[in-house]
């Protein structure tokens, strides 16, 4: 072989073999779960939200999805405030073995998730659904305090759209003194009772409520009526947990709570 044919089938094996290792360095993009930062616009504005993506391993098929709800002190428009609480250093902890996408929109500054915030909220999740290619059937919300009475009012105003829900420290009313009746769930709010009315239209929802026994935000009688109202309606599935030891961040005992996630991710849509 020519010396000059010789020079260039040496000077491309070099280069293919450059391009394979690169390429095997490269094929497992993000084995470790992680958050990624999207924005949506809707109505003439722009909301920024975190997506938390799982491992790898997790993503060959459909992923199941959970939907998080942030409290009032997470509130703003910096699309990052509502990873810090909650949900948000559970899965920082724990982002080489949690196997579903998290969806994090952020409630703006003086809204609700039962009021002006909800649509952020559907509008959030359906970008994800899309982009990531979650399992429609096994979308699941949980919220907390603010976000936990939101998980009631998005569950009734979509009540066949998720596979099951975990409000934690929320309610259905502010009738126990808060000054902050934006807060009530609207979708009930002119029943007369709401808990009941919530209950009826929710039973076929697999539910686990969670409170903290020594809430003093929140008090924990919030839960137990909604608890009560969904057994008498026959609910299908409704589960309540207080930790008597616990004040008003009971999120951090329930998402520390394994079988709780054993239990979501057994549910799926309309089964």
């Amino acid at each position: 072989m020519p010396t000059a044919m010789r020079f260039l089938a040496t000077a491309c094996l070099g280069l293919l073999l450059i391009l394979m290792t690169a390429c095997t360095t490269t094929a497992p993009m993000n084995p470790s779960g992680e958050f990624v930062a999207r924005e949506i616009a809707l109505d003439g504005q722009t909301y920024r939200y975190q997506v938390f993506v799982p491992a790898a391993r997790f993503r060959s098929d459909k992923p199941p999805v959970v939907l998080f709800l942030n409290g009032s002190g997470e509130r703003g428009r910096d699309g990052v405030k509502q990873t810090m609480a909650g949900l948000g250093p559970y899965l920082r902890e724990h982002a080489d073995t949690f196997p579903a996408l998290v969806v994090f929109p952020q409630a703006p500054d003086d809204t609700e998730w039962t009021q002006d915030a909800g649509p952020i909220a559907f509008a959030t999740l359906d970008a994800a659904l899309r982009e990531f290619n979650g399992d429609p059937d096994r979308v699941s919300l949980t919220g907390m305090s603010m976000g936990g009475y939101g998980t009631w009012e998005l569950a009734l105003q979509q009540p066949t759209r998720f596979a099951a829900l975990v409000p934690i420290c929320g309610g259905i009313t502010v009738d126990w003194g808060r000054d902050r009746p934006s807060m009530n769930v609207h979708s009930v709010a002119g029943a007369a009772d709401p808990f009941a009315a919530a209950a009826q239209r929710l039973k076929d929802v697999p539910v686990w409520i969670f409170h903290g026994g020594k809430d003093d935000v929140v008090p924990p009688s919030q839960s137990r009526r909604m608890d009560a109202a969904l057994k008498a309606a026959g609910a299908r599935d409704a589960r309540y947990t207080e930790f008597p030891d616990a004040n008003h961040n009971s999120w951090d005992a329930t998402y520390a709570h394994a079988p709780m996630w054993d239990w979501l991710f057994a549910q799926r849509r309309g089964r």
